[in-house]
């Protein structure tokens, strides 16, 4: 439940910081900030020797996702800088739909 909670926090708190500030330059500054949060985590849990562990199929779609996750914020904060954030997150949340959709043709889940 935090997950969705942040999330939509996230929403809120974008439409705030957007206000004047080029989209891109924002998600780039987000981006900064989460760096040295995950890192932050990663080091302070000890976690850090997992690096050595990941394989190249790891990387190629950890380096997958990531690059889809770029271009969620990016897409979704240019979104929020011209839309309402009560009709921009409902288009957004269209991704639970896609994951469903997406899994049963990639991943063969039911």
């Amino acid at each position: 439940m935090l997950s969705p909670l942040f999330a939509s926090l996230t929403a809120i708190f974008a439409k705030l910081d957007i206000a004047g500030v080029d989209s891109n330059y924002a998600t780039a500054m987000r981006s900064i900030v989460i760096l040295f949060v995950a890192w932050g985590l990663v080091l302070a849990m000890g976690e850090a020797s997992g690096l050595q562990t990941l394989s190249k199929q790891n990387l190629t779609f950890l380096v997958i996702s990531d690059m889809a996750t770029s271009l969620s914020w990016i897409f979704h904060f240019e979104a929020l800088q011209i839309g309402n954030v009560s009709q921009v997150a409902p288009v957004d949340k269209l991704s639970v739909a896609l994951t469903i959709l997406l899994t049963v043709l990639f991943l063969g889940e039911a």
